[in-house]
């Protein structure tokens, strides 16, 4: 941990904030449980009721998950996300697509025109990881290797906004992915030209490339069939 003394005044907002940094830095990741109020009371120096006002705190804002008898777990990382959560908690598996396709091809476009080496090399690994998964028939590693990929494109738009969402976003996506493993299956749906367009620069055609991925997933899961979905067959247009 890198939690330190608190030794200003204002020890409750101290504390949360030191709280929420172990929660936004990665330390404490979500569904992990945070240590016990002895031990982070000793770690910051600091009353055991102020820890318990953090607690308490960072709980009603949705970060923290407090369970008697058992401890407390890291529940999301802002209270945006917490708030995101909660509302795609009972969406419909296609409403969450069309907000993911619609953050995709966004961040697909500005990708191409921003990536650098190092964003190129994270998507190809990502992609290879999610090829070899599928491959494998490792059902939840493809869906952890299918978000990275995705995440890798969204952190080459260095836009940190962007970035932010889509962090938020990642639990209420691994659901949908998940859900749509079965019709991914049939579906057969290809991420490499997503890849390649970001790769050659061409903002375009990585945005008809990712619009067509996942039109292709709504195609299997909306209320209408493959051939009638809207947009499939414009996105595909060269």
């Amino acid at each position: 941990m890198t939690l330190r003394t608190t030794r200003r005044s204002s020890l409750v907002d101290q504390v949360i904030e030191q709280l929420r940094g172990e929660i936004t830095g990665g330390s404490w990741p979500v569904g992990a449980k945070i240590p016990p109020e002895p031990v982070l009371s000793e770690t910051l120096g600091v009353g055991r009721n102020t820890v318990r006002e953090a607690v308490r705190a960072l709980t009603h804002a949705g970060l923290l998950d407090s369970r008697q008898g058992d401890g407390t777990y890291v529940r999301a990382t802002s209270e945006l996300s917490s708030a995101v959560r909660r509302r795609l908690e009972t969406a419909e598996l296609v409403e969450t697509l069309e907000v993911r396709r619609g953050l995709e091809v966004e961040a697909a476009r500005l990708a191409a025109a921003r990536r650098t080496d190092a964003d190129i090399a994270a998507i190809t690994a990502a992609l290879d990881r999610r090829n070899e998964a599928w491959a494998a028939g490792e059902h939840a590693a493809f869906v952890e290797a299918d978000l990275a990929f995705h995440t890798a494109v969204v952190e080459a738009t260095h836009n940190r906004v962007l970035a932010d969402l889509y962090r938020d976003f990642s639990t209420a996506l691994r659901a949908s992915i998940g859900a749509a493993g079965t019709l991914l299956e049939h579906a057969d749906v290809p991420h490499g030209p997503i890849a390649e367009a970001v790769q050659a620069g061409d903002a375009d055609a990585a945005a008809r490339a990712t619009h067509a991925c996942l039109d292709q997933i709504l195609a299997s899961t909306g209320p209408w069939k493959a051939e009638e979905a809207p947009g499939v067959a414009d996105a595909r247009e060269p």
